[in-house]
């Protein structure tokens, strides 16, 4: 079905050329140094700053276009009547007066500003209301209707799942456990959630079950992360740990063909049999390498994240769809640091959508939650802020006076 002609109001507007003209002339006047003076003018009570007055409008439209007054009244209230000048005292006035009446400067309202006051009763510009408009109406509203909107019921109950979930984890809601190091002096609240630590707190491994970014960005829960799949792989038995990745010295002579190898391997040469679910979170891992790492290292880090992962028989070969590898093969080309991000995205939503859910109902997970550290609770306060230095000594001029026979009196020393 053909679409109609859309109504005005839905038509994306342009600028008129004489708007054009009008906002050149308006930011003339607004020039500290050769525009109209502004100054600051007393209106019954309230002072206005930045106000203008008509006479200075007039005088100043003469004298920087050489016109008539007639023709400088009339390019004033064009002004006006476009929004670009307000009249303080008159608001309903679209006239200028050529006195001590006060007038400032503003964008103007937006259908006043683009079609004038006069433009939106044209009938010139107006829709027929024919049958090819009202179809058109008909199909707007039918894809309306099918549109997927969700209830605020729905909605409100999501934040507040969000609300008491995240509650615990909130330091100002629920304070700091055991103690709050910005305001003590004992810091074994950084201790236990350090970067790397033997055992986590309870608080840290409950975060990684809200989501499968939560545990990739905690260096710990990474970690276990990777353990589990390595046992998972070898049967629940622990899996001598790979080779540490590392960047190899991109040849300068490489011969083309070898990429083109690659791309007619992948699109339909032999099937590849993937390695362990454990390279995957090192395919991801060299990716988050190459895309943070510096900029010289980049050719250097993209031929070693091929080799390893990518490039037929690869040691660590990951599986990655034909279409995604086919984007992948021809960014080899022109390294940069970006060329794996759909690739990145592909192993990452399979390991949310497969590994991540098998690693929260594991055994390990749930033994990690039973040993984890419970740091020993405090008083709690209402608002853990508030609470008081421990350290604390009374302000000097809150001291005692010096009785005169003391030390440091009249008395002298006894």
């Amino acid at each position: 079905m053909a679409a109609g002609p859309a109504p005005l109001c839905w038509r994306p507007r342009e600028q008129m050329p004489h708007l054009s003209k009008m906002e050149r002339v308006v930011l003339s006047m607004q020039d500290p140094d050769q525009g109209v003076k502004m100054r600051n003018q007393r209106l019954l009570i309230t002072v206005i700053p930045h106000a203008v007055t008509g006479n200075d409008i007039m005088e100043w439209l003469i004298r920087k276009y050489c016109i008539s007054e007639e023709e400088a009244l009339h390019l004033s209230a064009l002004l006006l009547r476009h929004g670009y000048l307000y009249p303080l005292q008159d608001p309903g006035s679209l006239v200028l007066r050529p006195d001590e009446t006060l007038y400032r400067f503003q964008p103007g309202v937006p259908n006043m500003l683009e079609q004038g006051p006069e433009r939106g009763s044209s009938t010139a510009r107006r829709v027929p209301m024919n049958t090819d408009f009202y179809k058109w109406e008909i199909e707007c509203c039918r894809k309306a209707l099918g549109r997927t909107r969700v209830k605020s019921s729905v909605s409100l109950e999501a934040y507040l799942k969000f609300s008491s979930q995240h509650r615990p984890h909130d330091p100002i809601m629920s304070g700091c456990l055991p103690s709050n190091p910005w305001i003590t002096d004992d810091d074994t609240y950084w201790a236990m959630n350090a970067s790397s630590v033997a055992v986590p707190t309870k608080l840290r491994v409950e975060r990684w079950g809200f989501s499968f970014q939560e545990l990739l960005e905690d260096p710990v829960g990474r970690a276990h992360f990777m353990d589990f799949l390595r046992k998972e792989f070898s049967g629940e038995m622990p899996h001598p740990p790979p080779a540490p990745f590392q960047a190899p010295v991109r040849e300068v002579g490489d011969p083309p063909s070898r990429f083109q190898t690659a791309l007619a391997t992948a699109q339909g040469g032999p099937d590849l049999v993937p390695g362990p679910p454990a390279e995957n979170l090192s395919f991801w891992e060299a990716c988050e390498e190459l895309r943070h790492g510096g900029q010289a290292q980049v050719p250097g880090l993209v031929d070693a994240v091929y080799q390893q992962f990518l490039a037929p028989g690869a040691a660590r070969w990951v599986n990655i769809d034909s279409q995604t590898m086919e984007w992948t093969l021809e960014g080899l080309s022109q390294p940069h640091r970006y060329m794996l991000d759909a690739a990145q995205l592909h192993i990452y939503m399979l390991m949310k959508k497969d590994s991540y859910p098998r690693f929260l109902k594991s055994d390990m997970y749930k033994a990690l939650l039973a040993e984890a550290v419970i740091p020993p609770e405090t008083k709690r306060r209402v608002f853990p802020f508030m609470r008081k230095p421990w350290h604390s000594s009374s302000s000097p001029a809150l001291l005692p006076a010096t009785a005169p026979g003391g030390p440091g009196g009249e008395g002298g020393e006894a």
